[in-house]
């Protein structure tokens, strides 16, 4: 910029004089100035590298706090929800969120989470944003931007499901009273409203999604006057299968879960010859469903194939870290596990393919938990199927426009894919 003003200043001063020189390099800048103004303003084709992706800075919801004496959170303080009123034609329909985050499967893990906001309502946020598909922002969320909308906190560390009535100690106190928190969380939602509703959809993403199913049954029955309630689980399909190392892993985890909270009892349609983790797991879960259901997930789930497939005991040597971290880094031998991975959740969801009801959108992408991010629920980035995103998909199923049924190609094939690139791995608990 400088040197082209110096060379016009030059040219001019040498025709026109000083005088003229001056006023003319004065309009120069002045249409320079007007040319990178008006083309600053011109929006980018490409998606916007802030989280709001081009549009409105997402809204802060408050933390309301839910005082029963036996629904607590791990360390006995109150759980809570954050509740955003409906507008326009949503004011009469209802969307709740299950919040996840893994589970604890003994003292020692439910100690540390605890001290964090998925065990004590004392280290929640007081306000959170709204993204997603608990966004109120029309672009961002066509289909449920203007209903009441809930995201209920999760701190009970069993997928809102455990019920053990005394407090239990082990050197210090412990609360697992997560069916006792769904239960007044409810009771608390419609004296607010949600009685009333028109429609009621229920969401919940990872171990909220393993909520949902364990939950859906129970939701339409509290709303037998509703004429349309759904649910929907993101990230919630864990498998029952073998890691690299032909060990169980997450059935020993959830053993240890279902044990230490009694939330056997949450299953009575589980076999007694099961373990009770068995009983926790979706497909035994989903087999008792009757209020319809959408399975929103990746077929690369990326907690899943840390946590399911290669955790750190069956993998001594380390060798499944970057795989981890990038599917792109995996080798070819481990590109070969995790199509056998894909397949064995085909195949467990396979049974639920029938069901008319019921929808699905299960691509191929390395990510988790696609409903609660801007990114990857409705945007420019967002990955997709017969060119849906997962928010279309999921609206064209809630509102019957058409059957949706969506399972993706193997990986690499859908170039829409936003894969996740992990910096560090995610916890466990």
């Amino acid at each position: 910029m400088p040197g082209l003003l110096s060379t016009s200043s030059s040219l001019l001063g040498r025709r026109l004089g000083r005088r003229s020189a001056a006023f003319a390099l004065a309009l120069l800048a002045a249409a320079l100035l007007f040319t990178f103004f008006r083309y600053a303003a011109v929006p980018s084709a490409s998606p916007s590298p802030s989280p709001t992706y081009g549009h409105r800075l997402p809204t802060l919801v408050d933390l309301t706090l839910v005082y029963d004496r036996d629904a607590l959170c791990l360390d006995g303080t109150p759980p809570g929800y954050h509740f955003l009123p409906g507008f326009g034609d949503g004011s009469h329909s209802w969307l709740l969120h299950l919040e996840g985050g893994s589970w604890c499967r003994n003292f020692k893990s439910c100690a540390r989470r605890k001290k964090t906001y998925l065990g004590s309502s004392a280290h929640m946020d007081t306000r959170v944003e709204f993204v997603g598909i608990l966004s109120d922002d029309e672009s961002q969320n066509p289909d449920f931007y203007n209903w009441n909308k809930v995201k209920i906190r999760y701190c009970d560390g069993a997928s809102f499901s455990g019920h053990v009535q005394d407090e239990v100690k082990n050197g210090t106190g412990f609360f697992f009273r997560g069916q006792r928190i769904w239960e007044a969380v409810m009771a608390d939602l419609l004296l607010k409203g949600l009685s009333r509703a028109r429609q009621a959809f229920l969401t919940g993403c990872s171990a909220g999604g393993l909520s949902t199913y364990i939950h859906c049954d129970d939701f339409r029955a509290l709303l037998p006057k509703t004429p349309t309630v759904k649910c929907l689980a993101d990230g919630g399909f864990f498998l029952d299968v073998e890691d690299i190392a032909g060990r169980r892993y997450m059935r020993a985890f959830y053993n240890d879960v279902a044990r230490l909270q009694d939330v056997r009892k949450k299953f009575p349609h589980c076999s007694p010859d099961m373990e009770p983790g068995q009983c926790f797991f979706p497909r035994e879960v989903a087999k008792s469903i009757t209020t319809p259901m959408f399975i929103l997930n990746p077929a690369y789930d990326v907690w899943q194939v840390e946590h399911v497939l290669s955790p750190e005991g069956s993998d001594p040597q380390n060798l499944w870290r970057n795989c981890r971290m990038d599917i792109t880094k995996c080798s070819s031998k481990q590109l070969e596990i995790l199509q056998g991975f894909r397949k064995a959740l085909l195949d467990a969801i396979n049974e639920f393919k029938n069901r008319r009801d019921w929808g699905m959108f299960i691509d191929s992408c390395f990510i988790h938990c696609q409903s609660m991010k801007a990114i990857t629920w409705h945007s420019p980035s967002a990955a997709r199927i017969n060119n849906k995103t997962a928010a279309e998909a999921v609206g064209d199923w809630f509102f019957d426009r058409r059957e949706v049924k969506e399972i993706d190609c193997e990986y690499p094939c859908n170039p829409t894919c936003y894969n996740a690139v992990l910096d560090e791995p995610y916890r466990e608990d």
